[in-house]
């Protein structure tokens, strides 16, 4: 009997993460909304505070955002099985359409009706990505004190090219600091 619920269990993880990953476009930021809404609202895996923890930690990880979020999420659930199972579901239906489009859009894209399809999609995948992101900058709890940090972060990293990487070291580096001076005040 337990053979079969953690089978069960399995194929619910890999199955909701399959229609994820099948629909969602835009990218991993905008499977946020999806991925939020199936995972706390509908089935309850996580807290919205563990949830918004394994975002931050998806996000400075290298990899597929999207893929390093199951991961994590499925690692909760199941373990290791848990993880490869929940990474699966999340890549198979993008590698399934991208194999697709990658067969059949040589044929296609010179159609004029296929490129205004294009023309409005792409507006509303912006769309997509800047509604995770203030969900995320409400869920981070900024405040007019720590407004300034993503603000700065973008400058660097849009207006100077400065690496990703390299502004979330200095972010990192910065509340440490923040902290040890604060912990030496009191």
């Amino acid at each position: 009997m337990e053979n079969s619920s953690a089978i069960s269990r399995c194929l619910e993880i890999f199955w909701t993460f399959f229609k994820i990953g099948l629909f969602t476009f835009g990218g991993g930021y905008a499977m946020i909304p999806l991925i939020e809404a199936e995972i706390i609202e509908r089935r309850r895996w996580l807290s919205k505070d563990d949830f918004f923890d394994l975002v931050t930690v998806a996000q400075t990880c290298p990899g597929i955002f999207a893929v390093n979020m199951s991961i994590f999420i499925g690692f909760r659930l199941r373990h290791l099985r848990g993880a490869l199972i929940s990474a699966l579901g999340t890549a198979l239906p993008s590698f399934l359409i991208i194999l697709f489009l990658a067969i059949f859009f040589e044929k296609f894209k010179e159609i004029e009706l296929v490129e205004a399809v294009f023309r409005g999609i792409r507006p509303a995948v912006v769309a997509l990505i800047a509604v995770p992101a203030l969900k995320l900058a409400r869920q981070a709890k900024l405040t007019i004190k720590t407004m300034w940090i993503p603000i700065v972060s973008v400058g660097l990293i849009y207006g100077l090219g400065i690496s990703p990487i390299i502004v979330i070291l200095l972010a990192g580096l910065f509340g440490f600091l923040s902290w040890k001076i604060g912990e030496r005040r009191a």
